[in-house]
C-alpha cells in the first residue's frame, strides 16, 4: 500500500474584496466588485462567482497548489471549443504569474442557468430524455473536434501522444492496474482484470482518429433553464478532457446512470445519434471497466477509502 499522503484538493484560501477587485480591473478597468460567492460542486478547484456592480458577472476558477498546470490545460480546451458558441465559457484572464494570490487562476464568463442536477428530481421521465438528449447532441459537437494524438490532454495539447488508441487505452490499463497494486488493491483481482482487458483489446481498434473527449461530462457539469422546459445553456469543467475514443466519452457520461435512469441514458444516446461501430455496446463495457479501475485509484489518492469496496466489488464482477 502507498505511504503517500492524500492528494490536496480544493484550495481554501481567504482572498479579500481587494484582492478579487485587482484581479477584476485587469478585465474591467473600471468595474466594482459588489459581491463575491463560492459556488459548490466539483472536488479539485475553488470556484467563485463574482458580480461587479457595473460589469456582467463572471467566474473565477482556482486551481490547487498541486494541480496548477490544470489552469493552462483547460484555457487550451476551452478554446478548441469556441465554435460551440455561449454553451461554453470564454476566457477573460489566465493568470499563472502568482502576482495577486499565489495560486494559478482564471476569469471566465458566467454561463446562465442552474445545475441540471439540481433539476433533475423535479424533471418527468420525457423532460429528462428531452435535455439529455440535447446533452447527447452537444457530446457528439465535442467529439467531433479531431486531435493529432491519442493521449491524455496536458498545458498545451496532447501530453504524451500515442500513434493508436489500441497503444493508448493498453498503456493506461497497464498503469491503472499498477497504480491499483500500489494503492493497496487485490494483486490477483488486478492480475484477472489483465487477462480480461488482454481479451479484448480488439476493440479499441476501432477507434482510428483521436476526438476531444470532455470526460466528465455528466448532470453537475451541464447547466440548465431554472424554469419551466429544460434546456442546455452551459457545459462546464473540462480538467477531465483527453484525446481519444468518443465511446469512452459516453461511457463515462453513463457511469453513474442505474436501472430507474433509463429515460437519461436513452435520452443521451439518442442525441448523440447513430454509432457506426459493430461492437460498440461491448466496447462501453469495457471502458466502463476502466472508469471503475480510474476511480479507484482516485478515491485511493485521495483518501476516501470507505468508496473502495464497492468499487472492488464491481471490478470482481467486471474480470
Amino acid at each position: 500500500m502507498s505511504d503517500d499522503p492524500p492528494l490536496q484538493l480544493k484550495p481554501r484560501l481567504a482572498i479579500s474584496i481587494d484582492q478579487v477587485q485587482s484581479i477584476i480591473h485587469r478585465v474591467f478597468p473600471h468595474a466594482s466588485v459588489a459581491d463575491v460567492t463560492e459556488l459548490h460542486g466539483g472536488e479539485i478547484s475553488t470556484v467563485l462567482e463574482i458580480a461587479p456592480a457595473d460589469a456582467a458577472a463572471c467566474i473565477l476558477k482556482i486551481y490547487p497548489a498541486s494541480l496548477q498546470w490544470k489552469m493552462a490545460k483547460e484555457t487550451y480546451v476551452l478554446r478548441l471549443l469556441q465554435d460551440l458558441g455561449p454553451v461554453v465559457p470564454k476566457i477573460l484572464l489566465a493568470d499563472g504569474t502568482r502576482s495577486v494570490i499565489d495560486l494559478n487562476y482564471v476569469l471566465m464568463t458566467r454561463l446562465d442557468g442552474m445545475m441540471l442536477g439540481r433539476r433533475e428530481a423535479t424533471l418527468s421521465e420525457a423532460e429528462l430524455f428531452a435535455i439529455y438528449a440535447e446533452m447527447g447532441a452537444a457530446l457528439r459537437r465535442i467529439n467531433d473536434i479531431t486531435l493529432d494524438s491519442f493521449g491524455y490532454i496536458g498545458p498545451n495539447g496532447v501530453w504524451t501522444a500515442h500513434p493508436s488508441n489500441h497503444v493508448y487505452m493498453s498503456a493506461q490499463f497497464d498503469r491503472k492496474l499498477t497504480e491499483f497494486c500500489t494503492r493497496g488493491g487485490d494483486r490477483a483481482l488486478a492480475a484477472r482484470l489483465r487477462d480480461s482487458v488482454a481479451a479484448r483489446q480488439h476493440l479499441f481498434e476501432a477507434a482510428t482518429t483521436p476526438r476531444l473527449c470532455h470526460y466528465d461530462f455528466h448532470a453537475g457539469n451541464v447547466l440548465v433553464t431554472s424554469q419551466g422546459a429544460p434546456h442546455l445553456t452551459g457545459i462546464v469543467d473540462f480538467e477531465n478532457a483527453t484525446s481519444g475514443d468518443p465511446l469512452m466519452d459516453i461511457a463515462k457520461a453513463l457511469y453513474y446512470f442505474t436501472p430507474k435512469d433509463a429515460p437519461k441514458r436513452d435520452g443521451l444516446l439518442a442525441g448523440y445519434g447513430r454509432i457506426e461501430r459493430a461492437d460498440w455496446q461491448q466496447t462501453l463495457d469495457l471502458y466502463r471497466l476502466y472508469c471503475t479501475l480510474e476511480l479507484w485509484c482516485w478515491m485511493a489518492q485521495i483518501g476516501k477509502r470507505d468508496a473502495l469496496a464497492d468499487l472492488t466489488s464491481e471490478l470482481a464482477s467486471a474480470s
